[in-house]
């Protein structure tokens, strides 16, 4: 462990003070970032090392109780990065930056999200929540003010008016998911993080990302469930 702690250089420190700035990166932006941050300081740049170069950061995080974990964006499949506080695993962590109504309507979007056939909330069905919050009831302007936030802070993410989780939240908050979702969430059985928008095996119940379901049926004729074998039944994206 010690040996491990002499690796934290200037290049390592800039790498996260950069992160911390973002809260979450794409992975090609987290190797670009590693790349300036190795040459600016002189520090041994190797363009497949990124993995052992954040490690290096996560063991002097440890103490701290904080962690770079890598994530899946559920979209497209491409690898995120976040800083994750480890004491902090709940939505208690945002209660800092929102008011405890703000967070009641978070929870209550994260129900809809999470207990969906297809891991998205209509706004329309989020909306309809504002004034049934218990904590201090929401005019719907100020709800969509609200949600509007959540996107911009990177919790949730929208589409034509449909809401998910964003990859930072799914990264952050998955124990605290699967905990408290034990009959709803499940992990993807290619990748084994959690997934919110998946395919789900008619026969067996287990649960694909979208883009693990794309790549994993990518060569097959004839999709078969990686679990029972039987004939995949939903259409493949």
């Amino acid at each position: 462990n010690i040996a491990m702690a002499a690796q934290m250089t200037d290049a390592h420190r800039r790498f996260l003070q950069v992160l911390m700035s973002h809260g979450i990166m794409e992975g090609s932006e987290a190797r670009k970032l590693h790349r300036h941050c190795c040459e600016i300081h002189k520090v041994y740049y190797a363009h497949d090392k990124l993995d052992d170069f954040i490690s290096a950061i996560n063991s002097h995080l440890q103490p701290l109780f904080m962690q770079i974990r890598k994530g899946m964006s559920e979209d497209d499949g491409r690898a995120h990065y976040a800083l994750v506080n480890l004491a902090e695993t709940e939505v208690t962590k945002m209660a800092s930056d929102y008011t405890e109504n703000e967070l009641e309507l978070f929870r209550k979007t994260m129900d809809l999200i999470i207990l969906s056939e297809n891991g998205f909330a209509s706004s329309t069905d989020i909306l309809n929540l504002a004034d049934q919050l218990k904590t201090k009831k929401m005019k719907k302007k100020e709800a969509e003010q609200v949600l509007k936030v959540f996107v911009e802070d990177k919790w949730l993410s929208e589409r034509n008016g449909e809401y998910t989780l964003h990859s930072r939240c799914i990264i952050e908050m998955e124990q605290y998911i699967l905990s408290n979702y034990q009959d709803a969430a499940r992990k993807c059985n290619i990748c084994h993080s959690l997934a919110i928008q998946s395919q789900v095996c008619e026969s067996c119940g287990i649960g694909m990302h979208l883009p693990c379901v794309r790549k994993y049926f990518r060569a097959q004729i004839e999709p078969r469930c990686p679990q029972c074998n039987d004939l995949w039944s939903c259409d493949i994206p």
